[in-house]
């Protein structure tokens, strides 16, 4: 008997949920940082054993759209209740319940299992949690409602134990020796996107998207020429920082990781070019990638 499914990974933006799909998958997949809207993509992570595929799906978090660009993230979240076999819906103990209540309604109609997971324990206390619970269960009156600590790990292995249980009888979707359905370029951007989110402060991070154009690879060594589009003259500046020393930051940090993550040695160039309002026109968000209705 073999068994596959999806399981997707939804919920609000700061509550760990790419921390949940690294620790799940075992590789470095989601980008996982302090700063909320990090995920845009949806971004599929595969668990492989002799007897099961675990195709694991990390979405953009719940939000309300304010410009085009969280109306695609908006979409990808939630075009991942559909093709679910199992539902993560990742909570934490910050979050009041009736925060995205229109999304948790669309969660309630599901047949699909959902595990309600409720992240960052060692933060609360045992009444505040049971409190938490009740709250939940009568939202979410079908799910199993799971308290983890995604960064200690705590619980995952007991997730991990409710999730194969839950998996339908099916082949392989992928490839046995796949781990992801994303390309190599993509695991660029996102490394490069990483590292801006770190560390530049307030609207900047938002207004960036990387684009790889080129990826030449040999048997030692990656060329890889990165652009990193901003939406005003005055991000540019900001980016490339006084003396090119900011961007250099970025590029030097960026440029060791994917070393660690491609196991080669990494050529990277980085240029800065503007976009006007990239994030709210559906040509340039086409481009980018972005799924718009």
């Amino acid at each position: 008997m073999h068994k596959a499914g999806f399981v997707n990974i939804v919920g609000n933006p700061n509550v760990g949920k790419s921390t949940l799909m690294n620790a799940l998958v075992g590789e470095r997949i989601s980008i996982a940082t302090f700063k909320a809207q990090t995920t845009r993509h949806r971004i599929m992570g595969i668990y492989n054993t002799e007897e099961m595929q675990i195709v694991f799906s990390d979405t953009p978090g719940v939000l309300k759209p304010t410009y085009k660009l969280q109306e695609s993230m908006l979409n990808f979240s939630t075009s991942a209740l559909v093709d679910a076999d199992v539902l993560l819906y990742v909570t934490d103990v910050v979050e009041t319940p009736d925060k995205h209540s229109d999304f948790v309604e669309k969660v309630a109609a599901m047949n699909e299992p959902v595990l309600l997971l409720i992240n960052k324990i060692d933060l609360s206390n045992q009444k505040d949690l049971e409190k938490l619970v009740t709250d939940w269960h009568e939202l979410l009156p079908k799910a199993e409602i799971i308290p983890i600590s995604a960064a200690n790990r705590f619980n995952l292995e007991y997730v991990m134990k409710r999730i194969k249980e839950l998996l339908p009888e099916s082949p392989p979707y992928f490839d046995k020796d796949q781990w992801t359905d994303k390309p190599a370029r993509f695991f660029v951007t996102e490394i490069i996107r990483e590292k801006i989110l770190l560390y530049y402060d307030k609207e900047i991070p938002y207004s960036v998207e990387v684009v790889v154009e080129q990826f030449k690879e040999d048997n030692k060594r990656i060329h890889i020429h990165a652009v990193i589009y901003v939406e005003r003259e005055s991000q540019k500046g900001i980016i490339i920082g006084k003396q090119g020393r900011a961007l250099k930051k970025v590029a030097s940090e960026a440029r060791r990781d994917l070393e660690k993550f491609f196991g080669k040695s990494i050529f990277l160039e980085t240029f800065v070019k503007v976009d006007k309002d990239w994030r709210s026109s559906d040509k340039e968000l086409k481009n980018f990638g972005y799924q718009l209705e």
